[in-house]
């Protein structure tokens, strides 16, 4: 029995299967107890070690310091908001697999925000056009570094041709870059609509930007909508890496009085990131800054420090735990030396004078400088104030279709007309056509120079067909043809076949180019449009209806009525619109429609007030950045970007005597009691200077240095010039000796350098030549209207040249001052004596007395008018200089009416702005003045 139970354990040994089936059962009881070990006795450990094994570092952003005026009045904020951020923490089997997932994922984003009235945050340097068609939005070094991202380069000198492109990185169309971004870098599907593509690389590439790091967030939406925010919330489990965080975004207040002096923010540029970090390591790739004016000078003190948060994540990038925080603190507040209630007050009161100067020129039947009302009509249209892309909508209104019909007829014919000057058998040459088709030639030229298909650079001067051009004797298809024979045509701009065509088809291709281009420009149209109101096939009445059928003007069934039963002109209309500014001069961008002023604390050197009309809203810009809007302030003619108060510079006009008379009494070639007889004509001199009051027919006959002021006498001053020139007539004339003196004194009045102002300030330009005309203002002396407020304080306090600012203080969160600013004083003016001072005083303060302006008005005043000439075919501009009280000077004021027609208007305004001051008259009056009352003072006087 044992023999037997030994023999068959020894049989089932020797079975390889048993011993096989016996290792098996062994392992498999392992692996048994292992997954029982680990789900049930260790299983809530193992999972709360692969949930919190994600260590995550995350910035918390800090909360921008306000900016305030003088006396604290908020004029930037934060306001809380809804930001949605996205990060790439997705684990892929393939960069295929990536782009297909998290292109849906911001697809479906995209579409839920839109959905919601939200939009996406676009800084992409690639937009789309009113055509439909991609274009860069930069030019210049921020192109060449946006390739430089783009094709994955450290500068842009590393770029070169791409033989599986095709063409040069450098050279890098639009479209191209579209193509290349799409496809070979974020592999964006053709399913996707055209739209939705754009956008969904917008985001891509923000992200890239980041460089796709793990657990960077980048902001693709902000100040979003609570339906977003909870679109968001209820869809956390399918949106990998996508977020909702607190956040704050820029508010202004004013926002049109300020922007000129504040700027906006927005999302930090890779060129912009380069600079700041170099000195400052708290920047990031996601941050918003100061974009111009002092949200940009001041930026990093109105950052404020970031804080960090370290936490655990799970494997969808969700925050779990937060391990570590140190919180983040505010950005410093920026107090600024202006005052709010002035600035307003001035600006406001520019307005209305800019207003009542237009409204004063329009006439219906035209005349010379006078504004022809067709010409208001046309600015309607070509200031965009009516959108005649609206015309062809299907939601047009009937007078928008009517307008539409009138057009598209003319349309057709004017390019059947071009047509036939470009192609026809017997085209004319430009000198015979008439004014209009002289327009659109010249149009499309320009145009084809613009898009750099005809290249400036390569034409040659001295061509005899290209001087046959430029005097109008040959047709623009001659010139087109010889440009084509010449190479001054870049055919790649228009056809691909360049290396199999010859010039004949090449002629076609860019004829085909110009005439589908006119078809559809914008421009082009407007030219168009504007021979239709001088002709009167479109009227008036019908552009005014318009202006309420689009929501330019409010709604209004009486005005409405009156303009359709033309019980009210459609002239009387649009000048009681212009009267009480219901219509800007900004928006009709007719001469004039710009203006500054420049107030200072003559005793300290204190910025008041910076005024530059137009302004903008910079809430619009902030953040995110409204396209549209700010593609409609590239295009207003009236410049709203531009601040007029700094970089706008024009000669000063008589404004410059006061220097001349320093320069005169410092030297000695005059006392303030010499007396020169002023004979009319200056015949000193080969050009034989006239003064202006010859043309009146009288002459100012003996005067002295205040009498020359007062009068604003040319012949006295162009005296003065040429004593300087000959040192008192001892020596020979020396041009160079003269103008040496003026620059000088000039100099010490602070004309030869900017002012000191933290914003972008243009160089001023004292006159180099011509030192008899540089006298009274001309040759080419030019200066910002705040150059010329530095230098009138200067006057009005004897002398102190002060270094301007625009800052008060900068006080931390809690309102401890960090620093103060005050201007310093560059230099004084000490090269004149008591008597010598008050010469130029009495002489100012009797240009005041004779002006009908300033009749009975209480507040002693000095000050010098000045008229400057751009342009024969335009209006000069006027300027006013001056302070108050007399004796005892408080405030000075310089202010800019560009073509303003006589510096009357603008003493006009300096009066209101000193009325309000010193309260001469009650501000709400003063305020709500209509602009009738305005811009109608006496041109008896000229300087």
């Amino acid at each position: 029995m044992f023999d037997n139970i030994k023999e068959f354990f020894r049989t089932i040994f020797r079975s390889r299967l048993l011993v096989a089936a016996t290792v098996m059962v062994l392992l498999f009881s392992v692996l048994i107890f292992r997954m029982f070990q680990l789900q049930i006795i260790k299983g809530a450990e193992y999972q709360d070690n692969y949930t919190l094994k994600i260590v995550r570092e995350r910035t918390l952003n800090s909360t921008r310091g306000n900016i305030l005026d003088r006396n604290g009045e908020v004029l930037a904020y934060n306001e809380l908001a809804y930001s949605i951020t996205i990060e790439d923490n997705g684990s892929y089997d393939s960069t295929k697999e990536k782009n297909k997932l998290l292109n849906a994922e911001i697809a479906d984003i995209i579409t839920a925000l839109e959905k919601n009235g939200d939009d996406i945050i676009n800084n992409f340097k690639i937009t789309v056009n009113d055509n439909g068609n991609y274009e860069f939005t930069v030019s210049g070094s921020s192109l060449k570094r946006f390739l430089a991202d783009v094709f994955g380069q450290a500068s842009y000198s590393d770029l070169k041709y791409d033989k599986k492109l095709g063409y040069n990185q450098a050279e890098a169309t639009a479209d191209q870059v579209m193509d290349y971004l799409k496809v070979t870098r974020f592999g964006i599907s053709e399913d996707y609509a055209e739209d939705m593509a754009y956008k969904i690389t917008v985001v891509r590439y923000a992200m890239s930007e980041n460089s796709y790091q793990k657990y960077i967030a980048t902001t693709i939406a902000s100040d979003v909508s609570e339906e977003s925010v909870a679109y968001v919330s209820e869809n956390t489990s399918k949106l990998q890496g996508v977020e909702v965080i607190d956040d704050t975004i820029r508010k202004y207040n004013d926002a049109e009085y300020f922007a000129s002096i504040i700027g906006y923010t927005g999302k930090i540029s890779t060129e912009e990131y380069e600079s700041l970090s170099a000195d400052n390591d708290n920047y990031t790739l996601n941050d918003v800054v100061g974009k111009a004016g002092i949200e940009q000078v001041m930026d990093a003190s109105l950052q404020g420090t970031k804080g960090y948060e370290k936490l655990y994540v799970d494997y969808l990038g969700k925050a779990v735990e937060v391990l570590e925080r140190e919180e983040p603190s505010a950005g410093n507040d920026v107090y600024l030396s202006i005052d709010k209630n002035l600035q307003i007050a001035a600006y406001d009161l520019l307005e209305q004078e800019i207003a009542g100067i237009v409204y004063s020129n329009i006439e219906s039947s035209g005349s010379e400088m006078n504004i022809p009302i067709t010409d208001v009509y046309f600015a309607l249209v070509n200031n965009n104030v009516i959108d005649i892309e609206h015309f062809s909508d299907e939601k047009a209104t009937e007078n928008e279709k009517a307008v539409m019909h009138i057009f598209s007829g003319r349309q057709q014919t004017v390019l059947s007309s071009v047509t036939s000057e470009l192609k026809g058998a017997s085209p004319a040459a430009f000198g015979s056509l008439g004014e209009e088709d002289q327009d659109y030639f010249t149009y499309i030229i320009n145009q084809l120079k613009e898009k750099k298909i005809l290249l400036q650079k390569s034409i040659d001067k001295t061509d005899e067909v290209y001087q046959e051009w430029q005097s109008g004797t040959i047709s623009a298809q001659e010139y087109l043809n010889h440009a084509i024979a010449q190479n001054w045509i870049d055919i790649t701009q228009f056809t691909i076949d360049e290396k199999y065509s010859d010039s004949t088809e090449i002629y076609d291709a860019l004829c085909d180019y110009i005439m589908d281009d006119i078809a559809t420009d914008t421009g082009f149209s407007k030219i168009i449009y504007e021979y239709l109101i001088k002709a009167g096939s479109v009227s008036g009445k019908q552009l005014c209806l318009i202006l309420y059928d689009q929501g330019v003007l409010a709604y209004d069934a009486e005005e409405i009525s009156s303009l359709e039963s033309n019980a009210v002109s459609p002239v009387s209309f649009l000048k009681d619109k212009i009267k009480n500014i219901e219509i800007t001069p900004a928006q009709l961008a007719l001469d004039p429609c710009s203006g500054s002023c420049v107030i200072t604390d003559v005793k300290t050197g204190e910025l008041l007030a910076l005024v530059s009309y137009p302004g903008y809203d910079n809430n619009r810009l902030a953040n995110t950045v409204d396209a549209d809007y700010f593609a409609s302030l590239n295009t207003d003619l009236s410049k709203p970007l531009y601040n007029y108060a700094t970089q706008e510079r024009t000669a000063p006009g008589s404004t410059f005597k006061m220097v001349s008379s320093v320069a005169g009494l410092a030297t000695g070639v005059i006392t303030p009691t010499t007396q020169i007889m002023d004979k009319g004509v200056y015949e000193n001199i080969s050009n034989h200077p006239r003064c202006w009051a010859l043309n009146h027919g009288y002459t100012h006959g003996l005067i002295n240095v205040s009498e020359a002021l007062r009068d604003s006498c040319n012949y006295f001053f162009y005296d003065v010039g040429y004593r300087l020139a000959t040192n008192n007539f001892s020596t020979s004339y020396d041009d160079a000796a003269g103008i040496s003196k003026i620059q000088e004194y000039a100099s010490l009045l602070g004309l030869d350098e900017t002012t000191g102002v933290e914003i972008e300030e243009n160089d001023p330009q004292i006159a180099d030549e011509y030192p008899v005309m540089a006298t009274i203002g001309q040759s080419n002396n030019n200066y910002a209207t705040i150059q010329l407020g530095r230098y009138v304080s200067a006057i009005a306090n004897d002398g102190n040249v002060y270094e301007y600012t625009l800052l008060s203080k900068v006080c931390d969160s809690d309102g401890n001052t960090l620093e103060t600013f005050e201007p310093k004083v560059r230099n004084t003016v000490d090269v004149l004596d008591t008597t010598q001072w008050n010469a130029i005083h009495t002489g100012i303060r009797m240009v005041v007395e004779n002006l009908s302006t300033f009749d009975n008005f209480p507040i002693e005043v000095a000050g010098k008018t000045g008229t400057a000439q751009q342009s024969l075919n335009r209006p000069n501009h006027a300027l006013f200089v001056g302070y108050a009280p007399y004796s005892d000077p408080e405030i000075s004021i310089a202010t800019r009416i560009a073509f303003g027609y006589t510096s009357h208007n603008a003493a006009e305004y300096a009066k209101n702005v000193f009325s309000y001051y010193f309260d001469v008259q009650d501000a709400e009056e003063l305020l709500n003045g209509q602009a009738e009352n305005v811009g109608e003072s006496s041109n008896s006087f000229n300087d």
